[in-house]
């Protein structure tokens, strides 16, 4: 028995048309795009939905409905809506819909999850790269430098000599938006600093600014350091891979835990709402949560299924 062809089918054609043609959307945005919309064409089908015109909010919300029954996250949602969104709005500019029935409806909202961090032992472990070659040098001071000032991976591979004021022990780092900020450096990470420009100016020609490099003497890519970081977690003997951003987030979290001024960490971080960097402290009470755990003898706390810390009852 043949399947039902799916509905819509021509005016999907022509809005595919007019991203790859018009809006010159990528390969990969025109790709999102057509899963999302196949989805919805799957849904009308099943609903005995064949026109655009018998579209309306209702089905909409049941169709986001269906995909969140079948496991699709809130962020997967979200693109959904807005792949039809833009669908329909097209769909409203050639007189084939009068409204757009996926307005003012939101996609159920995702649980935030936690930031994974190292502590203060374990992050001084990992840091601790060993060695005295061009290697071993330029990661041990770019290591410390992310854990110094809590850099994100796209600052620190941009920065250029110029950037750090050695007599002040600062650094200017471009963030998200253009931004610029000035961080303080630690004088442990001012040392690995100098000791790999010692090693940086065998290899950097006189044209390169970067202050981190590669063997041939050309800045180093993110996906440079995010395999570094994968090779010395190994080597290091940790127990999951560590990223770039878990070094950040284990700064901004032993910033947070020794200081408790949530507006600093903000500032040092970079981040435009402080909502943004409250985060933090859910680690840091978790953190406290441990301790107390530990060293009350009374302390009547479990663990429960989900892996949250609840008073037994």
């Amino acid at each position: 028995m043949n399947e039902t062809p799916l509905p819509f089918a021509e005016p999907l054609a022509a809005f595919y048309t007019y991203m790859r043609s018009e809006k010159q959307f990528s390969p990969h945005t025109q790709s999102n795009y057509a899963r999302d919309l196949e989805k919805f064409q799957r849904y009308c089908r099943d609903a005995g939905i064949q026109q655009l015109t018998e579209v309306d909010a209702r089905a909409v919300r049941m169709a986001v409905a269906s995909l969140h029954r079948q496991g699709l996250a809130g962020k997967s949602l979200q693109r959904w809506l807005s792949s039809l969104r833009g669908f329909f709005q097209y769909a409203i500019r050639h007189h084939w819909m009068s409204i757009n029935p996926a307005d003012g409806i939101a996609a159920p909202k995702t649980p935030k999850k936690l930031p994974k961090t190292l502590d203060v032992d374990q992050t001084a472990q990992f840091v601790a790269v060993e060695g005295d070659d061009f290697i071993h040098k330029r990661d041990r001071a770019l290591l410390e430098l992310i854990y110094s000032s809590g850099l994100r991976l796209a600052e620190v591979t941009s920065l250029n000599l110029g950037d750090i004021d050695w007599g002040d022990a600062m650094v200017t780092v471009t963030g998200k938006g253009s931004k610029t900020r000035t961080l303080p450096v630690g004088s442990v990470a001012i040392a690995a600093l100098k000791d790999w420009l010692s090693q940086r100016e065998q290899y950097a020609p006189a044209s390169e600014p970067a202050l981190f490099i590669t063997q041939r003497g050309k800045r180093i890519s993110h996906r440079a350091v995010q395999l570094r970081l994968q090779q010395l977690s190994v080597q290091q003997g940790m127990d999951n891979p560590v990223h770039p951003h878990m070094l950040r987030h284990s700064f901004a979290s032993h910033m947070l835990e020794s200081s408790g001024d949530l507006r600093l960490v903000q500032e040092l971080l970079g981040h435009a709402n402080i909502s943004t960097t409250q985060i933090y402290t859910h680690l840091d009470f978790q953190h406290l949560a441990k301790v107390y755990d530990k060293a009350h003898p009374r302390a009547g706390r479990k663990k429960s299924s989900d892996g949250d810390l609840s008073l037994n009852e």
